[in-house]
């Protein structure tokens, strides 16, 4: 698995994973989107930078491209980044990907952009990613009741946090 920068003739595979209702099971998904929307959406996409650093997940072997990771609304003062990540090629899930990336986006978050705190924010019902992100180091920090909402049923959504120093090889 390699991290590299999205390009903006990838925007079908996002499109198809965001139209995806399973891949989208636990995350805020928004409204319905047309290819042409995704496609303008990603051409028109700011470079990576401090504030937003957007990645894709590649296999090593096939070069496919199967999810992606980000850090986003960083804030330089507190050094602190929000990870999100998904895995969109299904047959990918359970195979230790989004553990590796969000181990490496991590590492590159503390690293290069010498953060001090990563958070996330997972949907108490979401065990795998939780499993994940307990496995590199993230804790969990509190409970946010009623917080997400899928098929008409309320869930909690747990705040978990990775301080630097503190994430598990």
């Amino acid at each position: 698995m390699r991290l590299r920068p999205m390009e903006p003739s990838e925007a079908e595979s996002l499109w198809r994973w965001n139209s995806d209702p399973e891949v989208m099971r636990w995350m805020n998904d928004g409204y319905p989107q047309t290819l042409a929307q995704v496609v303008e959406r990603c051409e028109g996409r700011a470079t990576n930078s401090y504030d937003n650093v957007l990645l894709g997940i590649e296999t090593l072997d096939e070069g496919r491209l199967i999810g992606l990771v980000r850090l986003g609304d960083t804030q330089p003062e507190i050094g602190n980044a929000e990870l999100d990540i998904y895995i969109g090629e299904k047959e990918f899930w359970g195979k230790g990907y989004a553990t590796d990336a969000t181990r490496e986006i991590c590492r590159y978050g503390f690293d290069k952009m010498r953060l001090h705190s990563i958070t996330l924010w997972a949907v108490a019902e979401n065990t795998g990613a939780i499993r994940v992100y307990e496995k590199v180091g993230f804790v969990k920090d509190g409970r946010r009741r009623d917080a997400f909402r899928r098929d008409g049923e309320w869930h909690d959504m747990f705040l978990m946090t990775l301080l630097e120093g503190e994430l598990l090889d």
